[in-house]
């Protein structure tokens, strides 16, 4: 297995934060995000390569952190050639352009970099090996109506298999709001070329189960009581310590 580290965002709403930082790279409790996500998939003895996609901004910044990095895992880092909002390859042409240029053609973890959250991706992993390498993704319920519309949101049956998705929908048909976790068998990457050549978005990385989860079985796993942050803005960033601390954010893109 290979693990995809979409990075290449420019996090515009965190000002001066990120303004010559990427987002992936912000510490929280003295370590930053990305390095948690580097820990947890050091757990997972399948994944033999880690590849992170940078935009050309950012690149060097990636350089250097990979210069001091302890990791028994291959740490491939890309520039995708993109240079802001404008002109960015989007989520899902990340994860092709990875597969691309590493030729990839086993099966992926996809993860975004900058994201806090006290899961275990060993867990996910394993809970996709029990249940025969179907895809899967990985959410939470919640009543929200403000994350149900930031999110992807899925309708599962009885065994959490996804029946339909939708990302950011408007008017959320359910209430399991997806997180930018996916596991994809090396069979579905194969249809990432097909998704695409039907002009479907290359935006967001939930565009891509929505899609599958009709062509081919896609599962579930509901981690809560786990928890995740997306760090949304420079007030969530100053208070974080205090947030983790209170656990009050099940899943939440703030």
């Amino acid at each position: 297995m290979k693990a995809i580290v979409l990075c290449a965002g420019y996090a515009t709403r965190l000002g001066k934060l990120t303004e010559n930082t990427p987002k992936p790279l912000l510490k929280v409790q003295g370590k930053a995000l990305i390095d948690l996500l580097i820990e947890n998939l050091e757990e997972i003895e399948d994944i033999d390569e880690i590849v992170i996609v940078s935009n050309a901004k950012f690149y060097r910044n990636f350089l250097d952190w990979a210069e001091s990095l302890k990791s028994t895992k291959k740490i491939t880092i890309l520039n995708d050639g993109s240079t802001n909002n404008d002109n960015r390859l989007g989520a899902i042409g990340d994860i092709k352009f990875a597969i691309n240029k590493r030729n990839i053609k086993d099966d992926i973890m996809v993860l975004a970099g900058d994201n806090w959250f006290d899961f275990k991706l060993k867990t996910f992993y394993d809970i996709y090996k029990s249940n025969g390498n179907s895809n899967m993704i990985l959410g939470s319920k919640t009543d929200d109506l403000s994350i149900l519309r930031s999110h992807g949101v899925a309708i599962l049956d009885e065994n959490n298999k996804v029946l339909s998705m939708e990302e950011k929908p408007q008017n959320p048909k359910g209430n399991f709001a997806v997180g930018p976790f996916y596991i994809y068998n090396k069979n579905s990457v194969k249809l990432i070329d097909k998704y695409l050549k039907a002009g479907n978005s290359k935006d967001a990385p939930g565009n891509l189960p929505s899609w599958l989860c009709k062509q081919t079985d896609v599962y579930a796993w509901n981690v809560y009581p786990a928890h995740r942050i997306d760090i949304g803005t420079v007030e969530v960033y100053e208070n974080i310590d205090n947030i983790i601390r209170s656990l009050k954010f099940i899943d939440r893109n703030i």
